[in-house]
Order: structure tokens, then sequence, then C-alpha cells
């Protein structure tokens, strides 16, 4: 048996995914400037991105790469790039009491924010040593990799266009988004520049908001820093309190972008081409909104059962009830991560919900994470299926949806993704509630499965310590990283990690 994976080729593409990241720096550092911050941690990160994406990029010039190099250089990438955007914490935090001065926090942060999770282990948000650049810097993270750093290398990087139906296949596999275009980069370059344009029709929007005196705190930067956040369905927010923080009125705008964040973006190409019934036309999209529907209003009757026990909410309104429930079930559900208020103040069948919630995930094709509806559907069919062959074994009945037809090997995988998240999520929370009592930490059952379901589904904010209006900061640095790795894993849908650990990946 001899080894035939081409790790040259694979690290020398990331690294030249790693060598473009030092383009994306400029931003911050434009901001910095503008602010009068200092410039160092973002001039230095440029130069070690550079340095380093130079360096691997030199060492296999060949673009072509089989399916089993595409999994491995999109682990690389992703691990890269993760590594180099903690660097920006470490130099602009040094010497001051923030929690990302230790590196396994700061990569931790990091790679929350790449994974567009939310999840955060600062402890003061508030504190004078945040300054606007690194907080635009955290936020930009979670833009950057809202739709795919790979998705985005092929959009603007030549070199990855002979094996970019492959790299696009294996950042997102399963029910995966399907060629629009002749070419994989034109499909790549779609999708940018939708998530582009819709991100800042929603910058302008809540700008529009404070200019109008419906958001007195919703300055631009607040703006730009938020529509970074919510469709990439990250959740980061420069607020101590998140999107509470803000008006009643930029909640409202702000649910209808999470709705779009978790809609495949084909539906988008097609409805810009001339097809405008497309959204009515799409099962997955309507069954995406009506689950949000029923969910909402069991949240609402839950949060209204809640005001007579809760001092906090006895005097909420009834229009206020519906907003919280509507915004909480969106942007639990898109795994954005926002909150409107602090929901583990709330009993504890609304916060058993809210973790049911975790694992729906928007749709195919989205940038939300977790299972998602398509998967959900398929599974209650092909059950449906299976119990209708017990009755009538001899019918061939064909699993149909959407216009599209299942075989038996895409059930299984689809299958064998839903029970491999759900075995994981069931071995990480009993690992994170003995490495916690190692340490003398105690967790509740809980916080150690909302730790674990809200990294692994890329949701971020948890219950307990962990919740809306606290961090994971608390957390041995052993399950930091491992909660790092399972955002990792989460946002590359499982199985490009877990491919690099069997023996048959990497023999012949």
């Amino acid at each position: 048996m001899t080894t035939r994976i081409n790790w040259k080729a694979a690290l020398s593409l990331a690294g030249t995914i790693t060598k473009w990241l030092a383009v994306a720096l400029l931003l911050p550092l434009v901001v910095a400037i503008y602010y009068g911050d200092p410039i160092l941690p973002f001039v230095i990160t440029m130069g070690i991105s550079l340095f380093i994406g130079s360096i691997f990029e030199r060492l296999d010039p060949d673009p072509h790469m089989s399916l089993r190099d595409s999994f491995l250089m999109l682990v690389l990438a992703w691990v890269i790039v993760a590594c180099i955007g903690a660097i920006p914490y470490l130099i602009a935090l040094a010497g001051t009491p923030s929690t990302l001065v230790h590196p396994i926090n700061a990569l931790f942060e990091s790679v929350s924010g790449f994974t567009t999770t939310g999840a955060t282990v600062i402890g003061d948000l508030s504190a004078d040593h945040y300054t606007p650049s690194i907080l635009l810097w955290r936020q930009f993270t979670q833009w950057l990799g809202g739709m795919g750093i790979v998705v985005l290398a092929l959009a603007i990087i030549p070199e990855l266009s002979p094996g970019g139906a492959r790299l696009l296949d294996a950042e997102a596999p399963g029910p995966r988004i399907k060629k629009l275009t002749p070419r994989i980069a034109e499909t790549a370059r779609f999708f940018w520049l939708v998530y582009l344009g819709i991100t800042f029709l929603e910058v302008f929007i809540l700008y529009g908001l404070h200019i109008i005196g419906l958001a007195p705190n919703m300055d631009f930067y607040n703006a730009l820093c938020h529509g970074f956040t919510t469709l990439a369905s990250g959740g980061f927010s420069p607020a101590v309190r998140s999107v509470e923080t803000f008006s009643a009125a930029v909640q409202w705008v702000i649910i209808p972008f999470m709705i779009a964040s978790g809609t495949n973006f084909a539906l988008f190409y097609h409805f810009l081409k001339g097809d405008r019934r497309i959204f009515l036309k799409d099962s997955e999209f309507k069954y995406y909104l009506i689950l949000m529907g029923i969910i909402g209003i069991v949240f609402a009757i839950l949060f209204l059962n809640s005001n007579f026990s809760n001092s906090a909410f006895q005097q909420s309104t009834l229009l206020t009830t519906v907003r919280h429930a509507l915004f909480q079930t969106v942007s639990v559900i898109t795994t954005t991560g926002y909150v409107s208020f602090d929901f583990t103040t709330l009993g504890m069948p609304t916060q058993y919900l809210l973790l049911f919630c975790m694992f729906v995930g928007g749709s195919i094709g989205s940038t939300s994470c977790s299972i998602k509806i398509l998967r959900w559907i398929v599974i209650l069919k092909s059950f449906r299926k299976t119990l209708f062959s017990l009755i009538h074994p001899d019918a061939v009945l064909p699993l149909r949806f959407n216009d599209n037809v299942y075989d038996e090997s895409e059930i299984k995988k689809i299958h064998t993704f839903t029970l491999l998240f759900l075995f994981i999520f069931v071995m990480s929370t009993i690992f994170v509630i003995l490495d916690a009592t190692r340490v003398g930490i105690s967790l509740s059952l809980l916080e150690a499965m909302g730790a674990v379901a809200a990294t692994l589904g890329n949701f971020g904010p948890s219950f307990g310590s962990s919740g809306p209006m606290g961090n994971y900061l608390m957390f041995p640095w052993t399950s930091k990283l491992y909660m790092s790795l399972l955002m990792i894993a989460g946002r590359l849908e499982i199985f490009p990690l877990i491919v690099l650990l069997t023996r048959a990946f990497w023999k012949s």
C-alpha cells in the first residue's frame, strides 16, 4: 500500500488562498488609520500572510487535484486562515488584560469568526482596549467565511479554476450547490456578488434608520458591522448585548436578512434571471418558512407563559412578544446567533426548544450551518418510503423532492451525515462534561449540550455561563481547542474533516 495523496499540491493551493488573505486585511487597516488605531497588528499580519502563502504556493505549481487532494486542501486552507486570523488579536492586545492575549483564546475567536459561529471568549467587550479596527476585523472574518473562503477563492483566483468543481463539492458535500453557469468560477462569482449586494442593502437600510431617527445608536460603523455578520449567519456584534442594544426597528429590519442568509442562494440566481415565482415554487424554501412560523408561534406561547413568572417581561406587549419570538426563532434556525434579549432568563421548556432549533439549520446552498432543512425532509420521506415498502414489498416508490429524484446512494449519504452529526454531538457532550470536571468546573447537562450544539452547529450562544450575554471563557483550554475543531467540522459539514482521519484516505 502506498500513499497517493498529493499533499504538496493541496498545501500549494492553500498557500494561494493564504496569500490573498492579505488583501482582506486592507479593510481593517483603513479603519485603523481612520480611527487612529495602531496599524502594526494588520501590517504585520499582512506580511506573515504573504510570506507563508508564498512559501506554500511554491511547493507545487500544478493546480490539478484529485477529490482526496481537494479535501486535504480545504481543511488546510481553513486551519491556516483561522490561525493567521488570530494574529491581529495577539499583537493588538498584547500587554492588556484582554482574554485574547492567550493564543488558544485568540484562535478560538478567529475560528468562531471564519466559521460564522459567533461563540466568543471575550470577557468584557466594552473594555477600552478593543479598538474599532479590531472589532471590525472580528466582524469581517465572519463575512469572509460566510459564503466560504474557497468559494471566494474560486471567484477571484484563476489558478483554482481547473479543480474548481471538486473544491466546490468538497466545501459543500452532500446535497450540494449546483453549477449554475458553464464555468464554476462564474458560479462562485455570482454567489459572492449577490452576497455583497444584499449585505450592503442591509447596511444602507440600517444606516437609513439612524438618519431618520429610528435607530439613534446605529451609526455607519455599527451598520457596516452588522451587515457583515447578518447575511453570513455569523452573529458577532460590536455591542455588548448584541442586537438587544438597538431599537425595535433595527430588529425588525434584521429579521428578513437573517431569513435571506438561510435561503438557497441559487434561488436568487433564478430570480434575477427572470423567474419571479422561483421562491413560491421551491418546496424547500416553503418548508423553511412554514417551520420557522410554527416554531415562532410555539416560542411566542412559551414566552407569554414566562412573562407571568419573569418580572423582566411582565410589561411586554403582544407586538414585543411576537418580535422577540420571531427574531430568536429565525436567529437560531439560520444559526445566525444574534439575540434580542437574554433567552436564558426564560423557562426550561423555551431553552430546550432553542436547543432543538440548533439542529434544524437553513437551506442547502445558504450560509447557515447545522443539519439543514432538506436533509430532514429527505429523512422523513425515506422513513415513509420504508414503511410503505413493508406493506407493499413489490412496489417501486422513488423518493422525490423539489423535482429531484434521490437515489439510494444519496439517501444513504444524508442518513450517514445526520447520524454522524448526532453521534459527534453525543460524544462531544460527554467529553466536555468530563473535561470540565477534570478542572473542577460543574456543568449542567443543558450547558454542555448547548455548548456542543452551538459550536458544532455554528450557532454561537449557548446556555448558562456561555449564554447570549456570557462567553466560553470558563471552559478549559482543551475544551476550547476541541470546540474550535467542532466549529471547523460543522462549517465544512463534517465529511471533509472526518475523512482525513480514516486510513483509507491516506492509502490507495
